[in-house]
């Protein structure tokens, strides 16, 4: 007999579209790739992942252009916009789909931020997101009254705090205090609104924040460090986790790490969502797409690109090498203390460890220097047609290697043109992507709930403001 049970029904694909700027992504020798800080570009874009239905648009942050032995990168782009600014002037000329920033907590303040990704959720009508970043270049520090870069648990010390300090922020207008018209968007708050104190180790403010409530209440809330404290952040603090296991068998081990610390923790795992970054190459068959992938990487990782991101990893002077020849070995000098270049990795450098790994892949892949930091750098993930990257998308997030994806085309601006008029309609014929927006935060799009309660438990309540 057969069962009357319905089917359960399948996961939904989450699509978010990232703007690239900068090395490793855009081939600029393309022909199609356009300026990345005209604004047409970037509207261009934005608006073409929400004729997609996608469900954000993310601009990535760079306080400082990457230098490598005291010259930009190769293939290293001059211009990076504030991209709060840019994602505020994207709301007037967007209806859905979400704005996410990327904004540093070391190098703000819990005030000054909090109001901006306030006043960008007020405008666009709750479609706000930060992606919390603590900024581990040693660079971008000179440009701020601090200097340096913090040590790394230092960095998530003030991260934590950061976010709660903005929390405490965000819930001093509880929603009955606001009296008004909402229909002329007169409102009268109450003498106590907006009051707010929070004391702890890395910041001691109190005032009256001058926004009420916003739609989301709190924008979507977004990390991406790996590290056990990052992961461990990510479960405490955020709603959606940016990975960097692309390759679906990775991605599983690490989605079932997060759900397992957030049940360890006392969340329910599935108030997060998991997204990797990820770019597909479509083509006629899969060897079109898999050549069309070759030419493609190579525009992306040039010689000089290769060998300054090898030097970074070995920390030592490269420059003598053939990037189209062998990996050098992995010296006894590239122990910890030894002179290192900074830049690509965090803080300026990695564990000897790590270059040992990549010095073992190449001789068993039998890579090149310019072939190997393609393997580790880039994530062509999936490959085919149309037709067969919807499958190879679909099943990845049906088996829980992710959510979704956060998807960048190799040229600006128009990279994920091709995928939203071919693999869109595949992924909405198979029925696990939306065919029109159906919420109107970008929480709810993402199927998150309301952030629910004030901010954590340990800080001091908002109370009587300083007078001064």
């Amino acid at each position: 007999m057969t069962s009357s049970q319905p089917k359960p029904r399948k996961k939904q694909v989450i699509l978010a579209a990232g703007f690239p700027h900068g090395s490793p992504w855009i081939a600029w020798s393309d022909p199609e790739s356009r300026s990345q800080i005209d604004f047409s570009s970037i509207s261009y874009a934005a608006q073409a992942a929400e004729a997609g239905k996608f469900d954000f648009f993310m601009l990535a942050e760079a306080l400082r252009q990457r230098e490598h032995k005291g010259e930009f990168y190769d293939l290293e782009i001059s211009g990076r916009h504030h991209g709060l600014t840019v994602l505020t002037a994207l709301a007037a000329m967007t209806d859905h789909i979400g704005l996410v920033t990327t904004s540093s907590s070391t190098y703000n303040e819990p005030y000054e931020l909090a109001r901006q990704l306030s006043t960008l959720d007020h405008l666009s009508g709750g479609r706000a997101g930060w992606n919390i970043v603590t900024t581990s270049d040693p660079q971008s520090g000179v440009n701020f009254r601090r200097g340096g870069y913090l040590p790394h648990e230092q960095r998530y010390e003030r991260a934590r705090e950061f976010v709660a300090a903005a929390r405490t922020l965000w819930d001093s207008w509880p929603v009955e205090a606001i009296v008004g018209d909402q229909e002329s968007g007169r409102f009268r708050g109450d003498p106590a609104a907006g009051s707010y104190r929070h004391r702890g180790g890395q910041f001691d403010i109190s005032g009256r924040f001058s926004l009420p409530t916003s739609p989301q209440r709190y924008p979507l809330l977004i990390q991406a460090g790996d590290s056990a404290d990052g992961r461990q952040f990510a479960i405490d603090t955020v709603d959606v986790v940016f990975s960097m296991y692309a390759d679906p068998q990775a991605g599983r081990a690490f989605h079932a790490d997060i759900r397992a610390r957030a049940i360890a923790a006392g969340r329910d795992p599935r108030s997060i969502r998991i997204l990797p970054g990820s770019q597909c190459i479509l083509g006629d068959s899969v060897a079109d797409a898999r050549e069309r992938s070759r030419v493609i990487a190579r525009q992306q990782i040039t010689p000089q690109n290769a060998i300054a991101r090898l030097e970074q990893v070995w920390g030592r002077d490269l420059s003598g090498y053939d990037p189209d020849g062998p990996v050098p070995p992995v010296l006894a000098s590239d122990e910890p203390g030894a002179p290192r270049y900074a830049g690509y990795t965090a803080g300026g450098r990695r564990p000897p460890a790590i270059a040992r790994e990549w010095y073992e892949r190449a001789q068993r892949k039998g890579l090149t220097i310019r072939e190997l930091i393609i393997d580790v750098t880039l994530r062509h993930t999936f490959l085919g047609t149309p037709s067969q990257v919807a499958e190879q998308i679909d099943e990845a997030v049906q088996s829980d290697a992710a959510d979704g994806y956060v998807l960048t085309g190799h040229t600006t601006s128009v990279g994920l043109d091709e995928f939203v008029k071919t693999v869109v309609p595949e992924l909405q014929e198979r029925g696990v992507f939306r065919t029109e927006y159906t919420g109107t935060t970008l929480r709810e799009n993402l199927g998150l709930p309301a952030p629910a309660g004030p901010a954590p438990a340990g800080w001091e309540e908002p109370g009587e403001p300083d007078r001064g």
